[in-house]
């Protein structure tokens, strides 16, 4: 893991190719699936293959409901995507999920970033302190993708 007060980022050799990692990337109904956080309730319109300036929602939940719209800012199939987060009305957020995957010896090399760096000024200084959570959030979610491709149940470290 890496980490810098405003990203911070985490990496796991998955045992598959890149295209099939990055098939839960790129459809939003599957992100319930891989998310390690437990927040990820659902997508809000179903399942869409995202492309570039694609939006989407999803309905979450941290003790309470609520939901996010992302835009996909970025995306190089099927090497990279990334999106950036916003709130309800565009009010806060603005936190950037990256997933870039890189062919390695033995699967693909997966790291997973939690950018603020363009959080909205209010919202930075309420989820700073969020990096923990979001690293250990992460790495369960590089464990979940792994589960799901390959069946087991590897509870090796990234």
């Amino acid at each position: 893991m890496s980490e810098s007060s405003e990203v911070v980022t985490v990496e796991r050799v998955i045992p598959a190719p890149p295209e099939a990692i990055f098939e839960y990337l790129i459809d939003p109904s599957r992100h319930h699936e891989i998310d390690g956080s437990g927040t990820v309730v659902k997508a809000k319109q179903g399942s869409q293959r995202l492309v570039l300036g694609s939006r989407f929602g999803m309905s979450m939940k941290v003790g309470i409901p609520y939901s996010m719209t992302s835009t996909v800012i970025e995306l190089d199939e099927p090497r990279r995507i990334a999106w950036q987060t916003r709130g309800p009305g565009n009010l806060g957020g603005g936190r950037i999920w990256r997933y870039e995957l890189e062919p390695v010896e033995g699967g693909t090399l997966v790291r997973e970033s939690w950018d603020i760096t363009h959080e909205s000024v209010l919202s930075k200084w309420m989820v700073k302190s969020q990096g923990a959570n979001a690293a250990k959030g992460m790495t369960a979610t590089l464990e979940r993708i792994e589960q799901l491709l390959t069946g087991g149940d590897d509870d090796a470290t990234a």
